[in-house]
């Protein structure tokens, strides 16, 4: 096993290395605006785990998918040759759908405050269903000298 810091320092490394390389060396038509996101790679670094987004509808998603598996060779022994490991890590790409989910939690939230503002109409003329203080409060004689001094304040403000 290999130490998590190593295995992140690696990772970070193959983004990198993959990312310079799909800008610089792929010249397939079919790549897309693509931007590799996340690189993940195993403890024992035998297996990198690619995250990428592309900008476009689903054609130029399945194109770009298309072009980084028919690279994905070429890629592999560039990352393997300037990472100086034992054995290469083979590649695995991952579309990272972060837009869908970005839209997908904008969608709940903009409902969320929909159905808040139609709660707060609902609740402006609501009354309560039985007494406003529906619990038993003992009286005590301190309480009730509280209460006379509060509606003295009460009436005071209410002159000015």
């Amino acid at each position: 096993m290999s130490d998590p810091a190593k295995v992140r320092r690696h990772a970070e490394r193959v983004r990198e290395l993959v990312a310079s390389a799909v800008r610089t060396q792929i010249k397939d038509p079919r790549l897309g605006m693509i931007t590799i996101t996340d690189a993940r790679l195993t403890a024992d670094l035998r297996e990198a785990t690619i995250f990428y987004t592309v900008l476009g509808d689903a054609e130029a998603k399945a194109g770009t998918a298309a072009a980084l598996d028919s690279a994905k060779g070429m890629l592999r022994g560039s990352v393997g040759r300037a990472l100086g490991l034992r054995h290469s890590p083979s590649l695995t790409f991952v579309l990272d759908d972060v837009q869908q989910h970005v839209k997908h939690i904008d969608d709940l939230l903009a409902e969320a405050r929909v159905r808040d503002q139609e709660v707060h109409k609902l609740a402006e003329g609501a009354e309560y269903a039985g007494e406003p203080q529906p619990y038993k409060v003992e009286e005590d004689e301190e309480s009730d000298d509280l209460d006379v001094d509060l509606d003295e304040a009460e009436d005071a403000a209410a002159r000015r």
